[in-house]
């Protein structure tokens, strides 16, 4: 299986030529390669994790395309056919074995709602949980992708998060909302706490990918 890093918090996995996108959203280019998709996971309904433009782009190609997401985001976009997850669930498309964690999102103030928000692990191998900081109980992480900057999120805690997963690898995401200085200190702290579980750390850049 091949992860490429797409801008901000988007994904792509490929394994035996089909294709999975996770979290496509207004910081991420326009796709264009989308021929073989099989999936599309999508963690939770803010648009820097999805736009009806992005998922029309891969649907247009994959009419059949299945898409995964919290109820929160059902309901939000009632024109896709969402298919709903929540924590503890698990289905299975093509060569992708999805399970699915969390719940909620991560608290940005007391005046904004608390919405829904999914984590999901792929092929038992790269753990992604959308805006939560929620630590997948009894699953060692082999990759881990880490946010490093967002409106709901500080330095610390994403150090705190790393620590607690302990994960084999880990690289950036969430980082559109940063200067080159912001993600440059990200790396750094997320480098340093990755390293304390015996991990190794990739500063993957957009157009990126790792051989899983």
């Amino acid at each position: 299986m091949r992860l490429t890093k797409l801008e901000h918090a988007g994904l792509l996995l490929e394994d035996t030529n089909k294709k999975l996108f996770v979290d496509p959203g207004m910081f991420t280019t326009p796709l264009t390669e989308v021929a073989n998709t099989l999936a599309i996971v999508i963690t939770h309904e803010h648009p820097d994790h999805w736009t009806p433009e992005q998922i029309e782009r891969i649907v247009s190609k994959n009419p059949d395309v299945q898409i995964f997401g919290p109820a929160g985001l059902a309901q939000a976009a009632p024109d896709l056919p969402i298919n709903v997850v929540q924590a503890g669930d698990a289905v299975e498309v093509g060569p992708f074995r999805l399970r699915f964690f969390g719940g909620k999102h991560a608290v940005i103030h007391s005046s904004i709602p608390v919405i829904d928000n999914v984590g999901v692990l792929v092929n038992d191998t790269l753990f992604y949980g959308g805006d939560a900081l929620d630590v997948p109980e009894g699953i060692e992480v082999d990759l881990l992708a880490a946010p490093v900057g967002a409106p709901w999120l500080k330095i610390g805690e994403a150090i705190d998060y790393v620590l607690a997963v302990k994960p084999k690898r880990t690289f950036p995401v969430h980082e559109m909302v940063l200067s080159k200085a912001g993600k440059d200190m990200g790396n750094d702290r997320l480098k340093w706490a990755t390293e304390q579980g015996g991990g190794e750390y990739f500063a993957v850049q957009p157009n990126e990918s790792l051989d899983l």
